[in-house]
């Protein structure tokens, strides 16, 4: 090392505390300097504020550790606690970002310490400068309190060292299994470093393609090892031989570290696997014949399936000219850019512009400059632009998927999208993965197709798609939906090897069927036929009253989220707009609408509708609906906090805008007023209130105006009883309540074919809460999924419901299904199904042919 060029650096207290040297911290790895050199300092406040300025360079994912890198490339790293890994995070809230540059004093972790400290051994936090080869002289401060900004240590180190990369000349291990509970922390990371020391050669650890230099605590940390990780040893050098041998007997037997059990590591024939046996949660088929899944477009065809295995783009790691990768890399982003301003346009002149929003956010992400100013960082760190721009993407898309926020953790999807995009005109590919001429008759079969795959195929020649992964609401299956291609996931993963082979996909039964016997065609002919006719018959009687044979009308209207729909619905045989999702005022702007063309849409809406009556929900955000310039605070479950009515009257300016836009455009038509994810009579009586101090205001009587509330929470439909006297209507949320019911996330990957609206379960609180309703006078609808299902419209009559809001291009076929029914027998097979054991049993009472007939009016069999 020459140090004839040092640098001063000073390192100011991080907390308010008491001050200590390092060899009073209670863990060896800290008090023996394996992890660096610094002091401590025992906390008596709850931040965690830098040192100095710095950039943060690392955030443990438990969050109780953040390693700063000052300009001139000084690293320090900031460990909060003794053994406070085992957390979890649970405690620590980190309050900057990877990435961010910060000022001296500035916060950065927020600590219960009441909470850490009843877990821990200590809460002694160590300030460390991780590369000790530096440090030339290191003076710690004199005093014992100290509050934040204090000089905590100051040091005269010298010039940084070589980096070590990888090279092809470096020998290996063989993959080695990490059996320390909590992974590669501090203290098996100092482990490491001890182990190296005394060989002259450089080591490095690799980690699912990522390395670190063996001999730096932070780097390794940075791997994010977790138990049960495979790790390699890469080494060269003169005792490179020994290095590998000596480490890997080290990781092997867990790094000296407590409660660590040497077996986990061994791998006999005979150990056991956790994944050895399918789900039980999920149905799998006992037809050989029959592959199950669930529908994500509507469809019944038939065709052979076309298997997309996706070549993977191979490159290097390292480059030799960063500016000249750099080059590269600009060029191929040019590249991607000018193919998706191409994809925009096409679905544009398909008439599909909501479809091509997708890809201009695509393009808007494509451009994100922190996404590319991390690609720099690695090109002048020798790496090629293809891993750089790999590495980035990766990182930037496990960040999004992380995220509590669902909507935001979707876009992890279309972000890996435009990576591979991009990634695959590096490596000389084609950027299309699936080719551009396929058979006639196709079903694409992949394990998920991203939004631009999808949006290139051919509906003409693909008339299906089946993938192993994603669900009915991804982007891909949207994109289905409008292309008219029939779509099914979760299909069970053996139809990955199935290549050729013809088949029938039906949606609707949630099955691909392999080898389809001619009668079992002829019988798919029959129904698509009857279909079609079925939809002319209904689609000519759409404006007749949808009356059942016993005299019972249901009025059935249609759930719109745009001013445009409305056009439509009447168009279609609406009776009523069912649910305005007034949201799309809200989404997608980057301030809040304004009154005025708040009122102005609700005004176009009612005047479109005439005589028919409109319902408006309000604003409905929180859970998977985020408002960018309305921030809710970073919930652990956001779907059971801030969301719907809650926060409508957490933020009431925002409640009391909406309410008076509604009222002044109430004498345009026939206006009613809903709350949404009501869950008590607080909730509701405060609502009731902003709207009766806003018309107060305004001068309006709202004595004509019908005002009612989404029961979407199974406490609000127990208590509807109670919550009938201050309505005038409720309309069912099917999607919510069942999700709430079941407790299963409508949109999980895996449980979602479960979520069933059907389940006796979520049947019966539909039966309480229109009993409710109509003991106290009142109209009860449904405006959930569940009122435009075949399966569903009779037991939904059976049970009273008065109104069912469905899709618009479904209100034709609605109508005419609830004419052919009678209410009377619908209501014995609507008690049939409630006591079902669960929603399998209840579709099954609905496919069977004297189901039809009792629904009918005619006489089922016992």
């Amino acid at each position: 090392m020459n140090n004839n060029t040092s640098t001063m650096i000073q390192l100011l207290s991080p907390f308010k505390g008491i001050s200590c040297p390092l060899n009073q911290v209670p863990d060896a790895a800290f008090a023996q300097k394996l992890v660096g050199d610094g002091f401590a300092i025992d906390p008596t406040a709850n931040i965690l504020h830098a040192p100095c300025d710095a950039k943060v360079t690392q955030i443990h994912p438990s969050q109780h550790a953040v390693t700063l890198t000052t300009d001139d490339g000084v690293e320090i790293l900031l460990h909060i606690g003794v053994d406070t890994v085992k957390l979890k995070g649970d405690g620590f809230k980190a309050l900057v970002s990877v990435g961010e540059h910060v000022e001296a004093k500035a916060p950065l972790i927020e600590v219960d310490l009441d909470k850490v400290a009843c877990s821990v051994k200590s809460l002694r936090t160590v300030v460390l400068l991780t590369d000790q080869e530096r440090i030339i002289r290191l003076t710690p401060t004199t005093d014992k309190r100290l509050n934040v900004g204090d000089l905590l240590f100051s040091a005269e180190l010298g010039q940084v060292a070589e980096a070590v990369v990888k090279s092809d000349d470096m020998i290996s291990s063989p993959a080695i299994k990490v059996i320390n509970p909590t992974g590669i922390h501090a203290r098996p990371a100092a482990a490491i470093v001890a182990a190296v020391k005394p060989f002259n050669c450089d080591v490095m650890l690799e980690k699912a393609g990522e390395q670190a230099n063996a001999r730096s605590v932070v780097g390794l940390m940075g791997l994010d090892i977790g138990f049960g990780d495979d790790v390699v040893i890469l080494a060269k050098g003169a005792d490179q031989q020994a290095a590998i041998e000596a480490l890997s007997a080290a990781i092997a037997s867990g790094l000296g570290e407590e409660g660590v059990d040497e077996k986990v590591g061994e791998d006999p024939a005979n150990a056991f696997d956790p994944f050895s046996e399918p789900s039980l949660l999920l149905e799998t088929s006992s037809d050989p014949r029959k592959l199950l899944g669930v529908e994500a477009s509507p469809g019944q065809v038939r065709g052979r399936l076309f298997v997309i295995k996706a070549e993977l783009p191979k490159f290097e790691t390292f480059a030799t000219d960063p500016i000249a990768e750099q080059q590269t890399l600009d060029q191929a982003i040019k590249v991607a850019d000018a193919t998706l301003i191409e994809l925009v346009e096409d679905l544009r002149a398909k008439q599909m512009g909501q479809k091509a929003d997708i890809f201009v956010a695509h393009q808007e992400l494509l451009a994100d400059p922190e996404l590319y100013e991390k690609c720099l960082i690695e090109l002048k760190q020798g790496k090629s632009a293809p891993y750089a721009w790999d590495k980035s993407v990766c990182r930037q898309a496990d960040k999004l998927a992380a995220m509590n926020n669902p909507l935001l953790a979707g876009r992890a999807a279309d972000l890996v999208d435009v990576g591979n995009r991009v990634s695959r005109i590096l490596a000389g590919l084609s950027q299309d993965t699936i080719p551009d001429s396929l058979p006639e008759n196709t079903i694409i079969v992949a394990k998920d197709l991203v939004p631009s795959e999808t949006a290139k195929l051919d509906p003409a020649v693909v008339l299906g798609i089946c993938t192993t992964l994603g669900g009915a609401s991804s982007h891909s299956a949207i994109l289905a939906r409008a292309m008219g291609i029939a779509a099914m996931a979760g299909v069970e993963a053996k139809v990955m090897e199935l290549h050729g082979a013809e088949v029938l996909l039906d949606t609707a039964k949630g099955y691909l069927l392999l080898e389809p016997t001619d009668s079992e065609m002829a019988e798919l002919s029959r129904q698509q036929a009857a279909n079609e006719r079925l939809k002319a018959l209904a689609f000519a009687d759409k404006d007749n009253a949808a009356v059942t044979t016993d005299g019972v009308q249901v009025e059935v209207a249609g759930n719109i989220a745009k001013v445009a729909e409305a056009e439509k619905l009447v168009a279609m045989g609406g009776e009523a707009v069912g649910l305005l999702r007034s949201e799309f005022l809200y989404q997608d702007q980057s301030a809040a609408p304004s009154e005025e063309d708040q009122e102005q849409a609700y005004r176009t809406v009612l005047t479109t509708l005439g005589e028919r009556p409109l319902v408006v929900r309000t604003l409905d955000v929180g859970g998977d609906k985020p408002l960018s310039y309305l921030p809710l605070p970073k919930e652990d479950n956001p779907f059971l906090g801030e969301r719907g009515i809650r926060v409508g009257l957490d933020k009431p300016a925002v409640l009391r805008q909406q309410i008076r836009a509604l009222l002044k455009a109430a004498d345009a038509g026939r206006l009613r007023i809903m709350f949404p994810m009501v869950a008590s009579l607080f909730e509701l009586k405060l609502a009731k209130q902003v709207l009766k101090e806003e018309a107060l205001k305004l001068s309006i009587d709202i004595s004509g105006i019908e005002v009612g509330i989404m029961i979407e929470v199974p406490s609000a439909a127990v208590m509807a009883d109670l919550l009938a006297e201050h309505v005038d209507f409720f309309s069912i949320g099917t999607n919510d309540l069942t999700q709430y019911t079941l407790a299963i996330d409508r949109g999980h990957p895996k449980l979602a074919a479960i979520a069933d609206g059907l389940h006796p379960a979520v049947l019966r609180l539909i039966d309480i809460t229109a009993k409710a309703a109509h003991a106290k006078g009142k109209w009860v609808g449904v405006c959930g999924g569940l009122a435009g299902e075949k399966d569903a419209v009779p037991i939904l009559v059976g049970l009273g419901i008065d109104e069912l809001s469905v899709s618009v291009p479904s209100i034709p076929e609605v109508k005419y299904q609830v004419r052919s029914l009678n209410q009377q027998a619908c209501l014995k097979v609507a008690a049939d199904a409630m006591a079902c054991a669960d929603a399998k049993a209840v579709r099954e009472l609905m496919h069977a042919p004297n189901t039809l007939i009792a629904v009918t009016g005619g006489v089922a069999s016992a």
